[in-house]
């Protein structure tokens, strides 16, 4: 999301499991781990994480939270408001060079094809708290080619962070308010929080900003249940990847992230974006199950198009669904969440637990070079703050051999 680096640390490497079946490799990896306690929010970034080496295709990253016996949590609990795995370059450093006290020193982050400006929603894989219900698997022969050395510079290596929230709501007066991080819910925020946070825009962050991702800082503490105790404890994410070893056989696809809060501009030829990452939505002043959805909406022209192969959402609760449309106004993607209905991992209810996926059949869905689609975000009506809607779209620049082209797309 906005990669705080403030709180990084080096990856502990924890022997992954790992499994060949025919020519797919998988793998399962813990990250560090870190603790929290009632009510308190961890950001972290994760430097070096375990990942497949070589030049090699991913074809599905999932994750989810665990403790430190391995066991899955609840988002009741543990609410996992966002992971994100990004990719960056890192020099090598030898004897001949003093290591710097920076890790990061000279290292080049490299983003994906989304259209979102500078360090803005950079991943190549991230969701949250529905992402033990995602399929995030392409299908064949697509996968995200990486660890090419062509694209390597020359005394650097590929490397990988992992950057995650994750917000302990055991105990807390208002889980809900807890979750969407609003401000007036964390008991410590800093004495001149205004004056001294900076926006997304760089500036000090208005008074009028009630909740989100800048009042959900590492260490903030949400208001609990008078008399409420339980111990701190260790957490982890457990990540698990599948790839293939890359051959003329695979076909590469780019990654992009298009967020529904983008507020294009276009000077002359120049097309400039500007997206927020989330937003907030009003309280209604109707009876709230007879309200009209909440609908925020971005036309977001796509540079380089290409043939749609995968697609999913990345919403908070409350959402009903996120839609892209073509230029024509044809529906090129929609997914829709699938809410919890019980206490376990994975089912938990009244939380977002799962977002659907599209599969378009091959070659039936491009979109053009320069097209400008519609990103759409359609929330129930209520007061939310940190409201996220993003789209998550894989594109390639043809099709298998064998498949038949329509002539009309």
């Amino acid at each position: 999301m906005i990669v705080l680096l403030s709180t990084t640390t080096s990856a502990i490497y924890s022997g992954a499991e790992f499994e060949i079946n025919n020519n797919l490799k998988t793998a399962t990896f813990i990250s560090q781990k870190f603790e929290v306690g009632p009510g308190k929010v961890a950001v972290k970034t994760f430097l070096d994480i375990e990942f497949p080496k070589g030049h090699i295709g991913v074809k599905s990253f999932d994750s989810e939270i665990v403790d430190e016996e391995g066991n899955s949590v609840p988002l009741h609990e543990a609410y996992l408001h966002h992971w994100f795995a990004i990719k960056y370059q890192s020099k090598v450093w030898n004897n001949t060079s003093p290591i710097p006290h920076d890790p990061m020193e000279d290292a080049i982050y490299i983003r994906n094809q989304g259209t979102c400006n500078s360090y803005i929603l950079p991943a190549y894989w991230g969701l949250g708290g529905e992402s033990r219900g995602t399929i995030s698997k392409l299908p064949n022969p697509y996968a995200v080619e990486l660890g090419d050395p062509k694209n390597v510079p020359i005394g650097f290596q590929e490397k990988w962070l992992l950057n995650l929230m994750v917000i302990d709501t055991r105990g807390a007066i208002d889980k809900k308010s807890c979750s969407e991080c609003r401000c007036n819910n964390f008991i410590n925020l800093p004495k001149n929080f205004y004056n001294d946070t900076f926006g997304i825009d760089g500036k000090p962050l208005s008074p009028n900003y009630k909740g989100g991702l800048f009042c959900c800082k590492d260490e903030l503490q949400c208001k609990l249940k008078k008399g409420f105790e339980a111990p701190r404890r260790k957490l982890a994410i457990r990540y698990k990847i599948t790839w293939v070893d890359w051959d003329q056989h695979q076909i590469p696809v780019r990654f992009y992230i298009l967020d529904a809060t983008d507020r294009v501009k276009k000077i002359g030829s120049l097309v400039i974006h500007d997206c927020q990452a989330e937003y907030t939505i009003p309280p209604s002043n109707h009876d709230i199950k007879h309200s009209p959805h909440h609908i925020q909406k971005a036309n977001i022209p796509v540079e380089k198009g290409g043939y749609l192969i995968y697609g999913t959402a990345h919403m908070h609760t409350g959402a009903v669904n996120g839609s892209i449309y073509g230029q024509d106004g044809r529906v090129l993607c929609t997914s829709n969440p699938t809410y919890g209905k019980g206490e376990e991992p994975g089912n938990e209810k009244g939380y977002v637990v799962g977002m659907s996926t599209c599969y378009p059949e091959p070659g039936s869905i491009k979109i053009k070079d320069g097209e400008i689609v519609t990103m759409e975000s359609r929330y129930k009506s209520g007061y939310r703050t940190g409201v996220m809607g993003h789209m998550y779209i894989y594109l390639a620049d043809r099709l298998p051999e064998n498949i038949y082209r329509p002539t009309q797309v």
